[in-house]
């Protein structure tokens, strides 16, 4: 969003950095306790936003890093070594996703393989 634009409502929507649900729904939809997101919030992997009042809330990308740490620690990997996994995954994507961005700015849209 640029300087002096006014957000609308509908903006949020897409968002998937807005941070739209609680920690008792985010809990729900992972399947997992307030417990367990706090625990990767002391992990340094996922910083929620705070409401007014002070609870914390999630985004979807939030919800989706937690949710493959999940993942990981259902698989027996000690949470702490899940969310330095979880993290590096989603630095490499970022980086991945920003090389391709700069790769087509510099040469166009690369082609696609047809079969």
């Amino acid at each position: 969003m640029t300087p002096g634009t006014t957000r609308k409502p509908s903006d949020s929507l897409d968002d998937d950095d807005y941070a739209a649900y609680t920690m008792g729904r985010a809990a729900d939809m992972l399947g997992t306790t307030p417990a367990f997101l706090r625990a990767l919030g002391e992990a340094g992997l996922i910083t929620p936003l705070r409401s007014d009042g002070g609870h914390r809330r999630y985004s979807r990308h939030q919800l989706r890093l937690a949710g493959r740490v999940r993942e990981l620690v259902d698989e027996g990997t000690a949470i702490e070594a899940a969310c330095r996994i979880v993290l590096l995954e989603d630095q490499l994507a970022e980086a991945r996703g920003l090389n391709e961005q700069l790769r087509e700015q510099a040469t166009g849209p690369l082609p696609t393989e047809s079969p």
